[in-house]
């Protein structure tokens, strides 16, 4: 038990004397917040202990530091009439504040061997914070309605950002809602969807359905909308077809092939003889035997049901102002049917079992053509979309 204590007191004290390293570096780093990061999770878990005496005074140090440090560079941006500093002028308030608030619920903290409490000289920034915050406001919301009124896609989604970062400090700001919303609008690229069938051959109606269905495709994001039904009302950035050039079906095939299988297995046991043509006997008397190996033998008549569909398509995205044609990809999907069956003439056990299962008794019927079309969708479905989401809209 004594042992324990010993290495139990060993561990905290280690574990005790990082801590005070580490935050030593950090303050010299002049990185004061991680600093006082370190300290106050120390003192969190005991900040009357005896080995966390250590981590007060640089905690003290370091909250000086980082609220002169703090204070000048707000004093640099205060002087400045880029409008680029309101931000930061705001953030510090509130990182300033964050601070005071993280060491506030551990005061007061005791500096033992120098029988005093510590010392750090709190603020009150709620003034500062709220008129920075009002200013910035005023700002961004001035800037947006600008920008949007001139803004393409691109620049429309930057506003969009700098919307939604004012409606988190200054939630519902005036009509701060309602030009997000524009923005959205303006940063989205929104794509016609169209499906031409060129081959020749009927499509069946619930392939056609789920190729036009961009929902099931999981590619809608933010800012790319697919519509397979026109808004009249919309001003469509580009047009998205899938031109479906030639579908073939195979014909009905059976291929029969024979097979002969072999295995040698055991049955039963023989004895030894010796050379006198007596049965051999092991040390406790008992008769020698060994095993009796057979080698069995089965045919097989196997029947093999095959068809295949293939379906060839290109997918091509049209500028709906400029009428030119973007991109093309060509894509090619296939479908192939197949069902085994057959019988087995002698042996089955010289048959692995897993071949067995897979051996039907009797044929099926073939998918009608349309069945086959449709199947082929699945895949050329997933090549569309591994299209789409390489695609690059500008």
């Amino acid at each position: 038990m004594k042992r324990v204590c010993i290495l139990l007191a060993v561990v905290i004290f280690e574990v005790s004397c990082s801590s005070v390293k580490k935050t030593e570096i950090a303050i010299n780093e002049g990185d004061y917040d991680q600093a006082i990061n370190i300290a106050v999770d120390n003192l969190v878990s005991g900040k009357n202990s005896k080995r966390n005496q250590e981590v007060i005074p640089l905690l003290e140090r370091a909250f000086k530091k980082a609220t002169e440090q703090d204070q000048m560079q707000l004093k640099r941006w205060q002087l400045d009439p880029n409008p680029a500093v309101l931000e930061p002028i705001y953030e510090t308030y509130l990182r300033m504040d964050r601070r005071q608030n993280r060491i506030r619920p551990l005061l007061p903290l005791q500096v033992l061997n120098l029988n005093r409490v510590a010392l750090f000289e709190f603020q009150d920034y709620n003034s500062e914070i709220l008129s920075s915050r009002m200013i910035l406001s005023d700002y961004l919301l001035d800037t947006s309605k600008k920008a949007l009124a001139v803004a393409n896609i691109m620049e429309s989604r930057k506003v969009y950002n700098d919307l939604k970062y004012l409606d988190k400090i200054n939630p519902n700001f005036r009509d701060t809602r309602a030009l997000i919303q524009q923005a959205l609008e303006q940063g989205t690229h929104y794509i016609l969807v169209g499906l031409q069938n060129q081959s020749e051959t009927v499509l069946p109606v619930r392939l056609e359905e789920e190729l036009l269905n961009f929902s099931t495709y999981g590619i809608n994001d933010q800012w790319t909308q697919y519509h397979n039904n026109k808004i009249n009302a919309l001003d469509y950035d580009y047009h998205l077809d899938i031109i479906i050039d030639r579908i073939v079906v195979s014909p009905e095939q059976v291929l029969q092939k024979e097979l002969v299988k072999e295995k040698e297995i055991k049955d039963g046991f023989i004895y030894e003889y010796d050379a006198n043509g007596n049965v051999k006997k092991d040390s406790l008397g008992n008769d020698i035997k060994k095993d009796k190996f057979i080698t069995i033998k089965a045919n097989v008549i196997q029947n093999t049901q095959l068809k295949e569909s293939n379906v060839n398509a290109i997918v091509q995205l049209k500028d709906k102002r400029t009428l030119q044609i973007v991109d093309r990809f060509p894509v090619s999907s296939s479908f192939v049917f197949t069902y085994m069956y057959g019988s087995v003439y002698g042996d089955r056990r010289a048959l692995e079992a897993n071949y067995l299962e897979t051996l039907n008794p009797q044929s099926v019927n073939f998918p009608p053509d349309e069945q086959m079309v449709y199947d082929t969708g699945e895949d050329l479905k997933f090549k569309i979309k591994q299209i789409l989401n390489r695609l690059q809209y500008h």
